[in-house]
């Protein structure tokens, strides 16, 4: 028996349907493979469709399309190492969440996902049947235990799977990205090779996938937990690992340890990752978005051209009396210190129309919030327009804190396909320009250096739809809004929790109402990507109408 076994890990991107180019992306991998002398391939979870396929998968012909894909695949890769591919199985009445593994053109093994996971993001349950718990298989003269991305979340799995003869763990991922997640999973997966005594290879996918980001950060770990291989977070990676048999088993050699960032430069790459990746997914090139001359849409104008160049980034400044002189000079000094284009198209004569319009039937009212939506929604009807004609994809640029509380005009200020900072909290939009000024890394398009002016991270907020307007005048300081709304929204907290922690009860009251009563402008919101634990749509799903308030 030979004592030495190369694996490969191919932490890739697919992308979900395209089941004919995830199936040649996989073939170039296995020829790489081959060329380096691997035994086997590793390919992520569900790679064939890509992931989250959601209700796709239930649709059996894209499920016979994919098995077919596979089969093909598998058929053809001959000569060299095994190839392991996450994908569907339908047998029978029965579709299951399954990982092939074929070595000289045959199926050697169909491990089936057990633990399917129905929390948070995911919904396996309805989609997936539970599999038994598969043994291992042989490839190479190693034996190969595979629990499938959540079944390594919990000691069953891998234990059977120990017992049973296993001697490398290699888990297959689709572990999307949330803030500080390297660390929740190196805890589980530390558990498990403590538990079993053996190797384990977290081979895990990257990518954007809507409002999902799958960041890679691949790694490998020896019995006693210890981390011997460190692929990067959020890069396409080719990784060989090399494994010698001694007398205690398996154990990988020491291999690349790439340096993880810190959690506000993965953020924001996950927010500039998830907006190139959408907007390459669904064949955009280019963008257009309103440039205010504040601090959301700088940061959205940035993120945007670190995306895909700031030849690719459109601006519109969209001013009416309302709109100070500085916010028309901090506009334009913005695109300019980012190279973007900027345009000016003064929304006045079309709010005095449609003013004109319905003055027979305002008439005797006093002005309120519907003569200031009425701008912001006449901004979104001008962007769109724009959008359509020159075909770049609008993007909506609401903070998590004004997205949490309404403090947006949906088919105004939300008109957009896609919104970069959705699940970035105000003073985190404040503190990541910051960032983003002090730091420029190589895979920005956009230009090094102070790209965000620093009066506009310095300057009160203000939607200046009406005359010397601030947000505090509608909202607490945000450093207060926000922690009421990490305790509501991340931590589900109660008035009476949030009242002990010091916060005024009649604010808490307020945030509360405020929370619940926008729902339904949420549903209707743009996707943007997640990177807290808690982001609307799939993390958080509450009722549109709903008379439930909490008491104090």
């Amino acid at each position: 028996m030979t004592n030495r076994f190369r694996l490969t890990i191919g932490q890739l991107n697919a992308t979900v349907g395209d089941l004919d180019g995830n199936a040649a992306k996989a073939r170039d991998a296995w020829q790489a493979a081959r060329d380096a002398g691997a035994d086997m391939l590793a390919l992520p979870e569900m790679f064939i469709t890509g992931y989250q396929t959601q209700d796709l998968v239930l649709k059996p012909a894209f499920t016979r399309q994919a098995e077919d894909a596979i089969r093909a695949l598998g058929a053809a890769c001959t000569g060299g190492p095994a190839i392991g591919i996450g994908g569907p199985w339908a047998d029978r009445d029965k579709l299951y969440n399954a990982y092939w593994v074929f070595k000289d053109g045959e199926l050697v093994a169909r491990v089936l996902k057990h633990r399917l996971p129905h929390k948070q993001l995911f919904d396996e349950l309805r989609l997936f049947d539970s599999g038994p718990i598969s043994g291992p298989y042989a490839v190479a003269g190693a034996r190969i235990g595979s629990p499938i991305c959540e079944d390594g979340w919990a000691p069953d799995v891998a234990e059977t799977l120990a017992e049973t003869g296993a001697e490398i763990l290699v888990v297959p991922n689709g572990s999307p990205y949330h803030r500080n997640k390297l660390d929740l999973r190196m805890g589980h997966m530390v558990g498990r090779v403590v538990e079993t005594g053996l190797p384990l290879v977290y081979v895990n996918m990257v990518g954007g996938q809507d409002d999902q980001l799958y960041d890679g950060a691949s790694f490998v770990l020896n019995p006693g937990g210890h981390k011997v291989v460190q692929l990067p977070p959020f890069v396409e990676t080719l990784a060989h690992v090399d494994f010698t048999l001694t007398g205690d088993g398996w154990r990988a050699e020491p291999g690349e340890m790439a340096p993880q960032p810190d959690e506000w430069e993965q953020d924001y790459q996950a927010m500039m990752l998830g907006l190139r990746e959408y907007l390459r997914k669904s064949g955009f090139s280019k963008v257009v978005l309103g440039l205010s001359g504040g601090v959301d849409s700088a940061l959205v104008a940035t993120i945007a051209a670190d995306a895909v160049g700031p030849q690719n980034v459109h601006c519109v400044m969209l001013p009416s009396e309302y709109t100070s002189q500085a916010s028309l000079d901090d506009a334009a000094d913005c695109a300019a210190r980012l190279g973007a284009r900027l345009d000016t198209v003064r929304i006045d004569g079309a709010r005095d129309a449609v003013g004109a319009a319905l003055a027979h039937l305002m008439e005797g009212t006093e002005p309120d919030i519907t003569e200031e939506n009425i701008q912001s929604r006449l901004r979104g009807v001008m962007l769109m327009a724009i959008s359509n004609k020159f075909g770049g994809m609008l993007l909506t640029t609401g903070n998590k804190s004004e997205v949490g509380v309404g403090y947006a005009t949906i088919y105004g200020d939300m008109a957009g396909g896609y919104n970069p900072i959705k699940d970035l909290y105000k003073t985190r939009v404040f503190e990541t320009c910051r960032w983003r000024n002090a730091n420029h890394r190589d895979w920005m398009m956009g230009p090094a250096g102070e790209v965000i002016p620093p009066q506009i991270i310095s300057k009160p907020p203000s939607a200046e739809l009406r005359p010397d307007q601030v947000d505090q005048d509608s909202l607490p300081p945000y450093e207060v809004l926000d922690a009421i709304l990490d305790g509501l929204v991340e931590r589900d907290l109660s008035l009476a929790d949030l009242v002990g922690q010091g916060f005024d009860a009649e604010t808490v009251r307020k945030v509360e109402r405020l929370l619940y009563g926008s729902e339904w402008k949420r549903y209707q919101a743009a996707p943007g990507p997640r990177i807290s634990t808690k982001a609307f749509w799939l993390d958080r799903r509450y009722p549109l109408v709903n008379r439930w308030r909490d008491k104090l």
